[in-house]
Order: C-alpha cells, then structure tokens, then sequence
C-alpha cells in the first residue's frame, strides 16, 4: 500500500510545501541577520568594551528571532531529508 496514488500525492505535496518554506526561512534568516549591528557579536567582544552589555529592546527581540529562524531551519531541513 506504500504506492498508492494517494499517498504519493501526498508526498510530493510535502516535499513542495517544505522547500518553499525553507526558501522563505532562509530569506528571513538572511535579512535578519543583515539588520543587526555590526558592533555586537564577536567584534564587540574584542574591542575596547570593558562591561558587560545585556540586549535590549529590539536587539534582544532580534536576536531571539535570529535563534528561532537557525532552528526553524535546521528542523526544516531534517524534515525534508526524511520525506
């Protein structure tokens, strides 16, 4: 019964509805990334900062977003290998 016309439909709907949602998430993830600052992250932890800066506000909503999205697309790329 694994190749019945139905469940092939199925399928290949799946596989269609996952890569276009992971070109969505990736386009997300792009311009997210993108949009935060060039002085946090990694150079700010070289420069001359000499106290410990917290997120806040949008930068921390940013960041959470940019956390989701990179799991969001690791997920979505392992459901895509397993369909």
């Amino acid at each position: 019964m694994l190749n019945s016309p139905c469940l092939i439909y199925y399928i290949d709907v799946m596989e269609k509805v996952l890569m276009v949602t992971q070109v969505i998430i990736s386009i997300l993830l792009s311009l997210i990334i993108l949009v935060q600052g060039k002085d946090e992250g990694f150079t700010a932890s070289w420069g001359a900062q000499s106290f410990q800066a917290t997120r806040r506000g949008p930068e921390k909503v940013i960041f959470r977003a940019t956390i989701l999205l990179a799991a969001l697309f690791l997920l979505n790329a392992l459901l895509f290998v397993f369909v």
